[in-house]
């Protein structure tokens, strides 16, 4: 492993974390928000002292392999989750440590869940940097380093540094070199970012509430500055809003690139976008009737049956996690629906979570291959995507995926059950930690949170977060005895 390469990577990240809490210690001092303001102040200066000589170091070897770009990404992440719980604890906003990591673990992976039962007291600089940590976690801060770092070690660091990070069963380069594409990712991200912000501005919502929605919205997050999360605007034009943007970034970014490029057929006839696409207006219909003729008190009209619904399809598939209405008194098919989007997600190469929508397909068609060659022995099946055809070792690494995401989740929720609440609520946990939803049912549902597990049972749920939110891999590789021998 290269380990002063790897060490001078953790300074980037340390440093550029400090550099991104000026905006929130500026806030507490214009707003004398004492405790806040030495919580941030504190920090930096902790960020900087180490990763200032982090960064001095020399790497002759500017080889990096594959496990070691893993290795940086796992690792990044944690520190980048332990560094950002300190404001909230030097500060006192939140006075338990575990706590404090728990709900930034939840905003760097885009997750959402929350420890706090009343959101709207704390300081506004602390609600600033609690949002912007899903706009950071995001599209990842490691693709932030490769965007702006004058000359990174090379194509192969940037390469496995952007596999790992980057969620989906293949990634790769939008443009020739690494950097390039690390910086079109960005600009997108941003442009989207801006356009949200303007139209949330237009429809009347207050300056810094845009700009904490943007964040979480853009991140697919879902930390809210309302105890009500979004039920607390109540227009149907912001919500509107929200809902057509927690959709758009849950379509992989690389859609976007072809609308660039003018290639609009080929932008179009996606098949994750179509199946994506498809799974969205079922489930928003099928919850929309459900819902209505269940009974009215739930909706009142069918047109805001079918608002809610698609507000909540879109927050659920996206793994965003707001919430515009308390869907635990949904009828349980709605509900049903609601689970099941949890688990298929957003799509590859998007900000999103869950399993993703191009690994479904990927699983649906290689069942239908093994079918097909049970009924034809001696026929060749080719699996294909977009008419390429799907590589063997693609399939084998969707495969390997599913197997560990399954006895996660099952050894997660048999942890979590220690706790000894419903089943609903632990297994509604673990899946909602997992996939980065936020929310879950009953006690951790739309108008619920985390605050009563014990540490053990968020730490828990802090291991799935990372484990979801970086697809499994790099969090497993720390645990290989080969990643620490000194062999490629």
């Amino acid at each position: 492993m290269n380990k002063k390469l790897t060490l001078k990577y953790l300074g980037y990240l340390m440093v550029i974390e400090g550099a991104f809490m000026i905006p929130a210690m500026l806030i507490a001092l214009i707003r004398t928000e004492t405790p806040a303001t030495f919580g941030f102040a504190g920090t930096i200066a902790i960020l900087l002292a180490i990763g200032g000589p982090l960064l001095l170091l020399k790497a002759e070897n500017q080889t990096l392999y594959a496990k070691d770009g893993f290795f940086i990404v796992a690792l990044s992440w944690i520190v980048l989750s332990l560094f950002g719980a300190l404001p909230f604890r030097i500060s006192g906003a939140i006075p338990s440590f575990v706590d404090a990591f728990f709900e930034t673990v939840s905003g760097f992976t885009t997750t959402g869940s929350s420890i706090l039962t009343e959101i709207e007291s704390l300081p506004m600089s602390i609600l600033y940097w609690r949002s912007f940590t899903h706009w950071l976690g995001g599209m990842g801060v490691l693709v932030f380093i490769l965007a702006v770092i004058p000359k990174s070690a090379g194509s192969g660091v940037s390469l496995h540094i952007l596999r790992a990070e980057s969620p989906g069963p293949v990634v790769g380069k939008l443009v020739p070199k690494m950097r390039s594409t690390a910086r079109l990712l960005y600009s997108i991200y941003i442009v989207m970012t801006l356009l949200e912000f303007l139209l949330l501005l237009v429809g009347g919502m207050p300056l810094f509430d845009a700009v904490t929605v943007s964040f979480g919205t853009a991140g697919t997050g879902g930390f809210a500055i309302t105890n009500n999360s979004i039920a607390a605007y109540d227009s149907y034009y912001l919500q509107g809003v929200i809902t057509v943007f927690m959709l758009l970034f849950s379509v992989n970014f690389n859609i976007y690139f072809l609308l660039m490029m003018k290639e609009f057929r080929a932008a179009f006839k996606d098949t994750e976008l179509r199946v994506f696409l498809g799974i969205v207006g079922i489930s928003i219909l099928a919850i929309a009737v459900n819902i209505y003729q269940t009974g009215q008190e739930l909706c009142g009209t069918f047109f805001s049956a079918l608002h809610h619904s698609a507000f909540q399809v879109s927050t659920i598939i996206s793994t965003t996690g707001f919430a515009s209405v308390d869907f635990n008194q949904w009828p349980t098919f709605s509900k049903m629906i609601l689970m099941l989007l949890m688990f298929i997600g957003a799509s590859a190469g998007s900000t999103g979570g869950g399993m993703k929508v191009s690994r479904v397909i990927i699983l649906g068609k290689s069942m239908l291959s093994e079918i097909k060659k049970l009924i034809h022995p001696s026929s060749v099946r080719l699996i294909r995507v977009n008419g390429k055809v799907v590589s063997p070792d693609v399939v084998h690494s969707v495969n390997s995926y599913l197997a560990a995401y399954v006895a996660i989740l099952v050894v997660s929720t048999l942890l979590l059950s220690l706790e000894n609440f419903s089943f609903e609520t632990t297994f509604s946990a673990v899946v909602a930690c997992f996939n980065n939803i936020g929310p879950g049912f009953d006690m951790v549902g739309a108008t619920g949170n985390y605050s009563a597990f014990t540490n053990f049972g968020k730490l828990v749920l802090c291991a799935d977060m990372l484990l979801g939110r970086l697809e499994i891999f790099p969090i497993l590789i720390l645990f290989s005895p080969s990643l620490w021998r000194r062999t490629k």
